[in-house]
This record gives structure tokens, C-alpha cells and sequence, in this order.
């Protein structure tokens, strides 16, 4: 069943993110304009996230803003309207052994181009938020606060931060002590109070400077191999 949107707060009214750029973007003949926005960089357990999101041109959905602005429960109730009414969404994840394995910055733009491949179009101009392309393809346009700037960007920033939080929240079944359901894995004083008394669960990122000086429980801290020593055995 269709979550009702509740009304709009009062505090949000006027912040709304324009089509202004899409509109510029599609008058140039960019047929497919898509926003993207990652979330859950900065947690210390789970996936991170990023959402892609191609709007149409001719219908509006009303009361989107940047995700962060939203409660959790004004995001679930738009999430449903948004799949509906978007050209295509996708939202790609990179676990969180990837963001071990891989470092961040890989495991960003691995999660992005996941993104981009479950659209299943060919993007012909990118707005990423933030001032760093971890889309790739020479096709990304940056855009500082574009969350709360521009519509694809908001959308796709509900579309990531709901659908990691529900990944999150299913863990949060299998491990109780963290309050995943709560925190979506970035660090508060429940979980950081569970780490230290606990130690780390199989889901948190071991490579993470949190880490340090934690209990030992049997899950090691993960270590990334350095480059140089095997370039230089």
C-alpha cells in the first residue's frame, strides 16, 4: 500500500530543488540527464550507496527535497511515488568487504557504476553532488549542495539513503547489540558502546581507524595489502 505523504513542514517550504538544470540540459538535446548521490560513506558498518535517478519531463512530483532535510518516515512515503514516477532509478551498493578490499574511493565509484548499469540507459549528462566525479565517463557535471539544488539530485539521494536504510534495519535483526535500526550503521554512542564492550560484528568495515584498540571477539581487523610490497617483494 501507497504510503500518504504528510504534509509539507513548514520549515521546508521554499527550499525546493529546481529542474533549472535538467531543463538547460535537455534543451541542448541531453536526452538522458541523470542525478546521482551516494550515502553511507561515512558509516563505520554496511554497504555504501549511491542512487541514479532520471526524471521526466513532464510530470512533477511535489515535496522532494535533499534527503538529509527529510525524517525517515517523510522519506519512506515518498519513496514509493518517486519509483512510480521516475523515467528509471537504480541504486547500487558496494558491500562492506569491497569498502575493505577496496578503499573507499574504489568502492564509491564501484557502487556508481552499478548504479548506472541498473538504469539500463545510456546517460548523456551526469549531476553528481559534491565536488568529486565518482561516476566517471567524462559525462559528470558536479554540483555543490546539489541535493538541495537539483530535483534528479534529491530524488536520487531518497532513493540511496531509503534503500540502505532498510538494508540496515534487516541487519539490525541479526545484530541487536549495535542498534543498527537507529544508527544505519554510522557511529552513536549505542553503537560505539557496543563495539567496545563487543567488539566488531561480521558487517562493519575492519579496516576502518575505529578499529583501534577494540576487543578481540575472533573477526581480525582487515588489512589492506600495500602495492609497493607486491611491486617490491
Amino acid at each position: 500500500m501507497t504510503l500518504v505523504v504528510p504534509p509539507l513542514r513548514s520549515a521546508l517550504r521554499g527550499k525546493a530543488p529546481s529542474l533549472r538544470r535538467e531543463r538547460e540540459l535537455w534543451a541542448m538535446g541531453r536526452e538522458v540527464v541523470v542525478g546521482m548521490d551516494e550515502v553511507g560513506r561515512g558509516a563505520w558498518a554496511g554497504p555504501v550507496s549511491v542512487g541514479a535517478a532520471v526524471l521526466p519531463r513532464n510530470r512533477r512530483v511535489y515535496k522532494v527535497r535533499d534527503s538529509k532535510m527529510l525524517t525517515e518516515s517523510e522519506r519512506e512515503s515518498l519513496f514509493a511515488r518517486l519509483t512510480d514516477w521516475c523515467v528509471a532509478w537504480s541504486v547500487g551498493h558496494a558491500s562492506h568487504q569491497e569498502c575493505d578490499e577496496l578503499g573507499m574511493t574504489a568502492a564509491l565509484e564501484l557502487a556508481a557504476s552499478r548504479a548506472l548499469v541498473g538504469l539500463q540507459l545510456e546517460p548523456d549528462h551526469i549531476l553528481l553532488d559534491g565536488n568529486w566525479d565518482f561516476a566517471g565517463g567524462g559525462n559528470a557535471e558536479l554540483i555543490v549542495k546539489g541535493d538541495s539544488r537539483s530535483l534528479s539530485i534529491a530524488a536520487a539521494s531518497i532513493l540511496a539513503k531509503v534503500t540502505r536504510d532498510r538494508i540496515m534495519r534487516n541487519e539490525a535483526d541479526h545484530f541487536p547489540a549495535y542498534a543498527f535500526e537507529h544508527n544505519k550503521g554510522y557511529p552513536g554512542p549505542t553503537h560505539k558502546a557496543a563495539l567496545h564492550a563487543l567488539g566488531p560484528s561480521t558487517i562493519h568495515r575492519r579496516s576502518w581507524v575505529f578499529m583501534d584498540g577494540l576487543v578481540w571477539n575472533g573477526i581480525r581487523r582487515y588489512q589492506r595489502p600495500d602495492p609497493q610490497q607486491r611491486l617490491f617483494p
